[in-house]
């Protein structure tokens, strides 16, 4: 009798702890299928909500994405384009993520030239329609280049345009990335291209006269405009964070195209203002560090 009940307490133990060892396992969210639906989702919020190799790419901004000016005067250049372009030379951002042939198939550049941060939210319409996994943004020089500083946008309207502009591309695509190009340090372009005698009288013809007009302008009310339109650009930038910290697919660039310190090199030769082929490739190693930085 003694030795029956040891062999049934024996078979109780065995069986007690098989039943523990799985209800552990499943508690424990194992690959099994009766997993527990929570411990699952918990596993998925714990990815990274940024990946460092999207499949493919749009770009969205004005005309330093459209690589105006880097190949010949007064024309649009988009193979130089930092974002999208195939030039060896540049080594664009679709290039360095996607490589050669398939940037040519899976990258796309819907930037304007002469666009403001108003005209991004149709650009990004446009972008969305061929669902990229990552948009690239490049907008607010225009913003600040205007006939005066009376004339530049808003700050807080900069801020409606670039927030409807991200919500267009969210109706659409709530998962796609986006990295967001701070805008280039303009009072650096002036100090700059006024050492050139020809890239002065180029700007004579209308390009960004709230910077640059008067370029030999020392006077107090021209340092006055040039400083109001450089707190004007800071803000456009701060902006541009801010809003992008919103959300949680949004990566700005942490201001490294405004901080970036070019020289004539790095300036069109055409206009002394857009970046030449040499900046846009540039703007694509610092575009391509940002994006693939795993983390920010």
């Amino acid at each position: 009798m003694r030795m029956r009940n040891r062999r049934v307490r024996a078979v109780l133990a065995v069986t007690g702890a098989a039943v523990l060892g799985l209800a552990g396992c499943d508690a424990l969210g194992g690959d099994g299928g009766s997993g527990d639906p929570g411990a699952r989702k918990a596993k998925a919020a714990q990815a990274p909500l940024w990946d460092t190799s999207p499949a493919s790419m749009a770009a969205v901004g004005d005309s330093i994405t459209r690589g105006f000016d880097a190949c010949t005067v007064l024309q649009d250049c988009p193979e130089v384009s930092w974002a999208t372009g195939a030039n060896v030379e540049v080594d664009s951002l679709a290039v360095r993520l996607l490589g050669a042939s398939k940037a040519a198939t899976h990258s796309w550049n819907y930037a304007v030239t002469g666009a403001r941060m108003a005209d991004l939210a149709d650009q990004m319409t446009r972008a969305a329609a061929e669902k990229p996994q990552l948009v690239t943004v490049m907008a607010g020089a225009n913003d600040a280049c205007r006939e005066s500083t009376a004339a530049m946008t808003p700050v807080a309207d900069f801020r409606a345009e670039f927030e409807e502009a991200l919500r267009t591309l969210r109706r659409s695509l709530p998962r796609t990335q986006v990295y967001v190009a701070s805008v280039p340090n303009l009072k650096r372009l002036w100090s700059q291209g006024r050492t050139n005698t020809l890239g002065k009288q180029i700007w004579k013809l209308g390009i960004c006269p709230s910077m640059l007009g008067d370029a030999d302008a020392l006077d107090a009310a021209a340092t006055a405009r040039r400083d109001t339109v450089q707190r004007r650009v800071e803000d456009y930038n701060r902006v541009l964070e801010e809003v992008c910290a919103k959300d949680a697919r949004c990566r700005f660039d942490g201001g490294a195209v405004y901080d970036f310190r070019f020289g004539t090199d790095q300036l069109s030769h055409w206009d002394w203002f857009h970046p030449s082929k040499d900046g846009q490739a540039r703007l694509a190693e610092i575009a391509y560090r940002k994006v693939t930085a795993r983390v920010m």
